[in-house]
């Protein structure tokens, strides 16, 4: 440790608040970075918001927003959700979509957009699903890609934000105690 004379010593502890780390953790979920700017880590915060949404938006819109719905029923179950809806409230709108559709109302505004696919798969027609592959390509699985990335990126700030950032000692092994102050 130093005293108030001294300069601290780059190895020093640092302490960070995180304040209610359940809360930030929460916060993170709902929108990404939000639970690191409740903690007043503005630059972190920030940073997450604007590559975790940008990552996210951009794969919903090269694959006209048809890459994030709610089924996990067979037949062809979406999978990919369970990672997308790490993103938080911007995978909100898949839900409502599956609740809306579910009560046969239809897609929300009339919009496709994050709404499940309809129609059944029979042998001589193809379902909606398969319409949209063949009429995106490459773009679907991509988009699919880059929304469960910034998912499951948005998973790991959330554990930041409840647990806090790690500390390492560079070039120090793993068990060592630190160098000894000057």
């Amino acid at each position: 440790m130093t005293n108030d004379s001294e300069a601290p010593h780059p190895y020093d502890p640092v302490e960070i608040d995180l304040r209610n780390p359940l809360l930030a953790a929460v916060l993170a979920w709902l929108w990404p970075g939000a639970g690191h700017l409740y903690q007043r880590r503005y630059g972190k915060g920030a940073l997450l918001m604007v590559c975790i949404l940008i990552t996210y938006f951009f794969g919903l819109a090269i694959a006209e927003g048809h890459v994030v719905f709610v089924r996990l029923k067979q037949p062809h179950p979406h999978y990919s959700f369970l990672g997308q809806i790490g993103v938080g409230l911007p995978a909100m709108p898949a839900v409502v979509q599956k609740m809306f559709q579910d009560t046969g109302s239809g897609p929300l505004f009339g919009s496709q957009v994050m709404a499940p696919p309809r129609g059944e798969v029979s042998i001589n027609q193809h379902d909606e699903l398969a319409n949209w592959h063949e009429t995106l390509g490459f773009a679907f699985e991509l988009g699919t890609l880059f929304t469960t990335v910034a998912g499951l990126l948005n998973i790991l700030a959330i554990y930041d934000a409840y647990a806090g950032p790690v500390f390492t000692i560079p070039g120090a092994k793993h068990g060592a105690s630190p160098p000894p102050s000057d």
